[in-house]
């Protein structure tokens, strides 16, 4: 992107200060969709200059940026629905967890894919305690019925009577389970998204 040149010096402040704003607002997105944003909002700036031409530079320059609106508004939702995109397309958890905290305002659908993913940190806390106290982490039954998938005191085990029913195999049978539920939840999360679109 080539940057507008002013004469004033305050204009070009002004300017400078508002491409600073969208830079930072438009941060969290992959290069190429930064820069057909700034790209985007700079041809605004330019060609509404040119109509403006032999007119007060400040003034217009100031009327113009009004009328775009304040960059932390206006581009919040496209930054939201971008890092989506990009979440959904890559598995990567980082570009989800970003995604989904851009997202979280636009609705309780949101929350609960927040609450999903969080639920899979949780499994795979679970395997963690498992390796450091085998006895006290499993699926537990009790008289043949599913009572828990965590953690339990040894003491509480015997008083309520509960079996850990998948012993050395619990990490072997979670580990796949994180990944198909995290595959399934990110699909469900590109569904949605696509879902919006139409």
């Amino acid at each position: 992107m080539k940057p507008i040149k002013f004469t004033h010096t305050t204009a070009q402040k002004i300017y400078d200060d508002y491409i600073s704003r969208i830079k930072r607002v438009t941060a969290p997105l992959n290069k190429t969709d930064r820069e057909e944003i700034l790209m985007e909002l700079n041809s605004h700036i330019y060609e509404g200059m040119i109509d403006k031409t032999g007119e007060n530079e400040i003034e217009n320059l100031v009327n113009l940026i009004e009328k775009l609106g304040a960059p932390e508004e206006i581009l919040k939702p496209l930054v939201a629905q971008k890092k989506l995109e990009q979440a959904t397309k890559t598995f990567n958890p980082t570009h989800i967890f970003k995604a989904l905290l851009l997202n979280i305002s636009n609705g309780v659908v949101y929350v609960f894919f927040a609450l999903l993913y969080l639920t899979l940190f949780g499994f795979v806390f679970l395997i963690i305690e498992k390796i450091k106290n085998p006895d006290n982490v499993g699926l537990f039954f009790k008289n043949g019925h599913f009572h828990l998938l965590g953690t339990r005191k040894p003491d509480t085990l015997q008083v309520l009577g509960l079996t850990e029913v998948l012993g050395d195999w619990f990490i072997p049978v979670m580990l796949p389970s994180i990944i198909v539920l995290y595959i399934l939840i990110t699909l469900l999360l590109r569904l949605k998204r696509k879902s919006k679109k139409i």
